[in-house]
């Protein structure tokens, strides 16, 4: 169902009475640009622009002149919710760093709220039935430099802001904080790590009682949960890159990694303390001119709800890109699982490097 219900908004926002929640900010796990998405998000050690703040903030270094601009659209889940970004960085000349600031957001428009339908003495009345918008925000703040001058080693950090809107019911800001590392050895390989939410982040709730509660026969529905302050916790994600030429116009470069979430999920492996699922990604260039990747990730064991067998769903991907002169427009397409859901999401983004366009 495109449209979804009040219930199932508040499931994934309050399910747990736990301060700490599993899935909480997902959000800014999705990454940004088509590049990255089209090849799984197999791009922690080889995301070099101003996309980087949502991979590996490291990645900003590879900007060495001018500024870059980059925005993306993209209709996920067959356009139930709209994701957006815009970016902006720029090199520093005084430290040899380069700084970006990036805005994020998702949102699903036109959700039916019911609390109303039902009046205190049970009776039924759908004109009472309303719509609103559930949206999540968040700004990066990003700085990347080269620890100790060392020109092998490339560090970034996000400072970043949260605000989640469930429309009149609910709201919450949160701070948190990211720290990203990229080690280029002498052979060529790209070694990266992308540590999430490295201090927790914390969003703190405010629920309008009023407006969510709804009372029949005298019990309360929707009540607003206890605990208001929301405790996202540290992820990894580390990634093995290198470019292989093939003649003077082809190249091919293939990632892959691990992602990493301290608590207890359906990853390939889990464990109490961690679950471990890995991905790949690959991408081929022809003449720094167009582009074709593929890319596979949350690999994860489901139980099949008609026979009930265990199996292994995963996420495939794949996108192009053109790109002339300074301008870069890339496309990538998802699907939610392997075998599984028939929805898919379509990935739109647009960069502009002004320190290519002005070597041109």
């Amino acid at each position: 169902m495109k449209k979804l219900s009040l219930l199932l908004v508040f499931i994934s926002v309050f399910a747990s009475s736990q301060i700490v929640r599993k899935y909480s900010n997902e959000f800014l796990n999705i990454g940004a640009g088509a590049r990255g998405l089209g090849m799984g998000g197999a791009v922690v050690s080889s995301q070099n622009d101003v996309y980087s703040p949502m991979w590996n903030p490291a990645g900003l270094l590879a900007i060495e002149k001018d500024w870059q601009a980059a925005a993306m659209h993209a209709e996920y889940f067959e356009s139930i919710a709209k994701y957006d970004y815009i970016a902006f960085a720029k090199p520093l000349d005084n430290s040899g760093g380069v700084f970006a600031v990036s805005v994020v957001r998702l949102g699903v428009d036109n959700i039916l709220n019911t609390t109303q339908m039902i009046d205190t003495e049970g009776n039924i009345d759908y004109d009472k039935i309303t719509k609103f918008s559930q949206a999540d925000y968040a700004a990066l703040v990003s700085y990347a430099f080269h620890p100790a001058g060392n020109q092998n080693i490339s560090a970034g950090v996000n400072a970043k802001i949260v605000y989640r809107n469930v429309g009149k019911f609910a709201n919450a800001f949160g701070f948190g904080f990211d720290a990203g590392v990229i080690y280029h050895a002498e052979n060529g390989w790209n070694y990266g790590a992308m540590a999430r939410d490295i201090t927790t982040t914390v969003n703190f709730w405010n629920v309008d009682q009023k407006k969510l509660s709804a009372i029949v026969n005298g019990e309360e529905f929707n009540p607003a949960p206890k605990d208001k302050m929301e405790l996202t916790m540290p992820k990894l994600n580390v990634g093995a890159s290198k470019k292989f030429e093939f003649g003077q116009y082809m190249s091919l470069l293939p990632e892959a990694g691990l992602n990493v979430e301290f608590a207890k999920t359906a990853a390939l492996i889990s464990t109490d303390v961690a679950s471990i699922t890995p991905y790949l990604g690959a991408e081929l260039e022809y003449n720094d001119l167009l582009f074709v990747r593929l890319g596979v990730n949350r690999f994860q064991n489901i139980t099949d709800i008609e026979s009930l067998k265990r199996k292994v769903s995963f996420q495939p991907s794949g996108g192009i890109g053109i790109k002339y002169r300074g301008l870069t427009l890339d496309y990538a397409i998802t699907n939610s699982g392997f075998g599984g859901s028939n929805y898919f999401s379509n990935f739109f983004s647009l960069k502009f490097d002004m320190g290519v366009f002005n070597n041109n």
